[in-house]
């Protein structure tokens, strides 16, 4: 072994048990290989299995024939090599010196862990063939430098989001759509583990007097999880997944998720400085959205993000990033964006994007927005345009604040002038189904009007949506500001457009 990562004084590692492993294991070994055919002729060693009354021979051999023998060896290899990589694991720990991992190249490392583990396969009697080893030492370098199991799940361009419900059950979203996946950590310690090694790499913590946290991984993805005893079966654990490739507009209209037309309008709309909220439901695309509409944003503007969990990538050069932070083990610290985002506007914002506005900071958010930082932009949790403005009367009133609620109306119409509702619809798909433009009072309503929307035409027999994007026929309030910004939208844009 290389002695530098070898703990000093360490005897050389003496596996468990007496077990040889290959790579088709049989559930009996067999003296030698029979002829096709031969084995329904040959009597049977066991003894045939009770048939219940009535039941004819037939029944008999359709039983036996349907009895899934190569999926239980199958099972039965995974689940060996499981309590095979577990038992390698704790050999690792113990024999290598992990405060030297960080300073190891990663040939160094894994040429390291293969040699180690090559001594405990020895010890435990246990044969593996190219392939297995291969896959083995990948995971037990997983298990070492990254998180486990879902190292392969982190590294799949095409999974979007990791879901965990206990040790056993892993569902990843794939195009928008869930799927049970085959794999599974050991059993909860080796799960609680993982969360603990990613929590208490930033700093945070979760136990019982803690049980939820949020946090992110060290590619930006962001993470959650929940544990016993408030998580019932097993702990919890939701990752979206950061997305290297960052989405633009141009990208998000080849998916379709709007039109040109649209694209045109929001470009206008941000480099005008109109004030925008994202609204939408969990997973409908609000944080890509955002990042797309900032996009629009000028690199000579000065922009603070304010976020719980850093997720923004945005491509201006004068960004200042700010995220909030919970209390620590004697419930103290606690930074919330309230207070971050009170502190950005003594830090001459040109403009202020929150992550998501949630409580009280909406006050603060709503102020920012009336005060001189135009084009401000934040995402909120809302089903419909009208559902948004609704939401943030709300967060108003939670916050504790008394003012009437004409006030609170004309501050919020005042306030914000753009609402664009993001949707995940049931194929998977995510759209922005509307564009709505926030006018003022008329009397002690809040005046709106939808710019843009997504027409469903029908839906086709695999469940896809069929439907087009399409204007509603009213021009917009803002036009004449869009003109003297230098973006004289033409009047065709507004026009509605009939379905195909």
């Amino acid at each position: 072994m290389f002695s530098r990562y070898k703990k000093p004084g360490n005897a050389t590692p003496v596996g468990k048990g007496n077990a040889k492993l290959h790579a088709v294991p049989a559930a009996t070994a067999a003296p030698a290989a029979k002829p096709a055919g031969a084995q329904s002729a040959a009597p049977s060693k066991k003894a045939a299995p009770k048939v219940p009354p009535g039941q004819k021979s037939g029944q008999r051999e359709a039983t036996r024939a349907a009895k899934p023998e190569p999926m239980d060896r199958e099972t039965k290899r995974r689940l060996r090599l499981g309590e095979i990589k577990v038992e390698l694991h704790k050999q690792l720990l113990d024999n290598l010196n992990l405060a030297a991992l960080d300073t190891a190249s990663e040939k160094d490392l894994r040429a390291e862990i293969g040699t180690i583990a090559a001594e405990v396969l020895t010890e435990m009697n246990v044969v593996l063939n190219r392939e297995e080893k291969t896959i083995l030492n990948q995971e037990l370098f997983d298990e070492v430098t990254g998180l486990g199991p879902l190292e392969p799940l982190l590294k799949d361009d095409t999974v979007n989001d990791i879901l965990v419900n206990g040790p056993h059950q892993i569902f990843v979203e794939r195009s928008g759509k869930l799927s049970l996946t085959d794999v599974q950590f050991k059993d909860e310690r080796h799960l609680l583990r993982i969360i603990d090694k990613i929590v208490s790499a930033v700093g945070r913590r979760v136990d019982e007097s803690n049980p939820h946290v949020d946090a992110r991984l060290a590619d930006g993805s962001r993470f959650n999880a929940m544990v016993p005893p408030i998580a019932v079966d097993g702990s919890l654990v939701s990752i979206r997944k950061f997305k290297k490739d960052k989405l633009g507009i141009d990208e998000l209209v080849n998916f379709g998720a709007f039109s040109e037309e649209m694209a045109a309008y929001l470009q206008a709309a941000v480099s005008c400085r109109l004030n925008v909220i994202v609204s939408g439901g969990t997973g409908s695309g609000k944080t890509t959205s955002l990042n797309a509409l900032s996009g629009f944003i000028d690199n000579s503007e000065r922009i603070l993000t304010i976020e719980d969990t850093a997720e923004l990538q945005l491509q201006q050069i004068h960004v200042g990033r700010m995220e909030s932070r919970p209390p620590n083990v004697e419930g103290k610290g606690a930074v919330t964006q309230r207070d971050c985002l009170r502190n950005a506007l003594r830090m001459r914002p040109d403009r202020i994007i929150v992550g998501e506005t949630r409580g009280e900071e909406v006050i603060d958010m709503l102020q920012a927005m009336n005060t001189g930082h135009d084009g401000s932009m934040t995402t909120i949790h809302a089903n419909s345009a009208r559902d948004a403005v609704s939401r943030l009367e709300n967060m108003i009133a939670m916050a504790g604040i008394e003012m009437p609620i004409k006030a609170v109306r004309a501050q919020i119409a005042s306030a914000v002038n753009l609402i664009v509702q993001a949707s995940r619809l049931q194929d998977g798909s995510r759209r922005m189904v509307s564009i709505t433009e926030v006018t003022g009072m008329e009397g002690d309503v809040i005046s709106m009007q939808e710019v843009f929307r997504y027409q469903r035409t029908g839906l086709q027999p695999d469940g896809t949506i069929n439907g087009h994007f399409t204007a509603s026929g009213v021009r917009s309030a803002y036009s004449e500001r869009f003109r003297q910004w230098g973006y004289d939208l033409p009047a065709a844009i507004f026009e509605p457009v009939d379905s195909e």
